[in-house]
């Protein structure tokens, strides 16, 4: 045990999915706002304890953390064949997300919890230069990640070169004039999507890799998007390409 998870969202999902939970803090006054988090603990038989405010500061690491903790076993990381594998229980071509150094907890929370929405088989992170699975990665999820498998791997461009040799077309999310427009490209296949990091996008060597690129048209004065809003538009888009069946 040795993970910390903090907001009513993040830990009611920790008690829902089955994970492994040592112990539900709860701060002293907080018993009414966090009844269904009290309910399931107590439906799983797992200990409670009303602590001080303070004591829960310092779990979160000074984070909001709505008055709720609880202490859990460790995030259970996965493999590239994992999350193939989950397709092909499902019956689904694969839909992935493949994170190219997105460093911003929140980012990667918002991410997870779009590619849980369209019911995505899996996330890749890079296992350096990049934010991994953290309480506040959990919260900002809002528990998503308790449903959805993340592989963290060593080498971005040969995980993608595993996914094309297993049919995977992988399509990266960049605003450049060769990009086609999101909604025009043709992503009701096996797809993996790839999103780059907040600053500077998808790296040369990962974009080259990619088998084409899409974009998202812009209207207004800003040049860009939040790396969390265009790859959440994209999943969607995707999701509603499987759905009916087409393109616009």
């Amino acid at each position: 045990m040795s993970d910390v998870v903090y907001g009513r969202n993040a830990v009611r999902e920790a008690l829902r999915s089955g994970r492994p939970v040592e112990k539900v803090l709860l701060a002293a006054g907080a018993h009414g706002a966090a009844a269904q988090v009290e309910r399931l603990a107590r439906e799983r038989a797992v200990p409670l304890e009303t602590v001080e405010r303070r004591e829960l500061d310092r779990l979160a690491a000074g984070a909001n953390h709505q008055g709720v903790v609880a202490l859990v076993s460790a995030f259970a990381y996965v493999t590239l064949d994992d999350l193939l594998a989950q397709a092909q229980q499902r019956g689904e071509p694969p839909l992935l997300l493949l994170l190219d150094s997105v460093q911003d907890p929140q980012n990667l929370g918002t991410l997870l919890r779009t590619a849980e929405a369209v019911g995505a088989h899996g996330v890749v992170i890079p296992q350096h230069r990049a934010a991994g699975v953290t309480a506040a990665v959990a919260k900002a999820s809002a528990g998503a990640i308790e449903y959805l498998p993340v592989a963290q791997v060593t080498n971005l461009t040969q995980t993608i070169e595993q996914l094309k040799a297993a049919g995977v077309w992988v399509v990266g999310v960049e605003n450049t004039p060769q990009a086609q427009e999101y909604d025009h490209a043709d992503l009701n296949r096996p797809l993996a999507l790839v999103v780059g990091s907040e600053g500077r996008g998808i790296s040369r060597l990962v974009r080259e890799h990619c088998d084409f690129l899409v974009r998202l048209p812009m209207r207004g004065h800003v040049g860009s998007l939040n790396v969390a809003v265009a790859g959440s538009i994209v999943l969607y888009e995707a999701w509603r390409q499987r759905r009916t069946g087409a393109r616009d």
